[in-house]
């Protein structure tokens, strides 16, 4: 009990506990549309993206994670717009735009002269997150949380079936937005736990574990939410005992996860009744 117990005695260690299990669910809960969505790329595009907003916060002194804001969101409205042209296909300006984007940002670090301070933004820090990013991160999460909760019957239909949505008169473009700016804010919350490099793989990981359990909407959300908590404590613990990189532990008890739900799905009687299903929206 008392391995367990004794990094509470330390304020940092109860921040970067919160603040991973409440990263976690976040990106989780937007994780499972995502992965519905086949939208994996552009979370990744996204967090390479917000690189350059990282690095010219930090240049400037301004709050390195509100950059990361403005740069994601930049972003994910640049590839919207590239997308309106019929010459240019969305999967090009996915592949265009956050490779500019994270040249920028690379550059921008080179000129700094200073590796070592750059490298949480590459990597993830959360043992040095501070009460005013504990504060950033609520916030965002409240605000996605609650977008989700209004619109959540809406989603459901774009993700597992659009051509209903379309046929009842949902505005998919307007709900498309919506979920790539959602998913701009979650990618920078996510920054905060494991970096640019490793943050899609927390909205991914989980989402794709919970989908080995259960082939109802609802269900895998709530699998996912318990999945990436746990990994994001366990990663967090791993990375206080052992002196680890708090981001990779997160990342690699996300995959071990995986791991055993894969294994719980092709190897158990139970796990194959799920398989070729589809997702039922309850």
């Amino acid at each position: 009990m008392n391995i367990f117990l004794e990094p509470f005695q330390y304020v940092f260690m109860q921040r970067a506990l919160v603040a991973a299990i409440v990263v976690g669910v976040l990106c989780a809960c937007l994780g499972t549309l995502v992965v519905l969505r086949r939208m994996s790329l552009v979370g990744h595009a996204l967090s390479h993206s917000a690189l350059p907003g990282l690095a010219i916060a930090y240049v400037l002194g301004f709050n390195v994670f509100g950059g990361a804001v403005v740069a994601t969101i930049f972003t994910a409205l640049l590839i919207v717009f590239l997308a309106k042209d019929e010459a240019v296909y969305e999967d090009t300006s996915i592949g265009i735009i956050p490779t500019v984007m994270f040249a920028l940002g690379v550059l921008i670090i080179s000129s700094t002269k200073s590796y070592r301070d750059m490298s949480a933004m590459l990597f993830g820090n959360i043992l040095g997150i501070s009460q005013g990013d504990l504060y950033l991160i609520g916030g965002i999460t409240v605000l996605t949380l609650g977008a989700l909760f209004l619109f959540y019957k809406e989603l459901k239909l774009l993700c597992v079936d659009p051509d209903y949505a379309k046929t009842i008169g949902i505005p998919l473009n307007l709900l498309r937005y919506g979920l790539l700016l959602f998913l701009a804010l979650t990618v920078v919350v996510g920054i905060q736990a494991v970096g640019t490099i490793l943050t899609n793989a927390l909205l991914v990981i989980p989402a794709a574990a919970a989908r080995f359990l259960t082939n109802r909407l609802g269900i895998m959300i709530l699998w996912s939410c318990v999945l990436a908590a746990l990994s994001a404590s366990g990663g967090v613990f791993i990375s206080y005992y052992l002196g680890l990189s708090s981001g990779a532990s997160i990342v690699l008890c996300s995959g071990f996860c995986f791991c055993i739900c894969w294994l719980f799905y092709t190897c158990l009687p139970a796990g194959r009744l799920l398989q070729n299903k589809k997702i039922v929206l309850s």
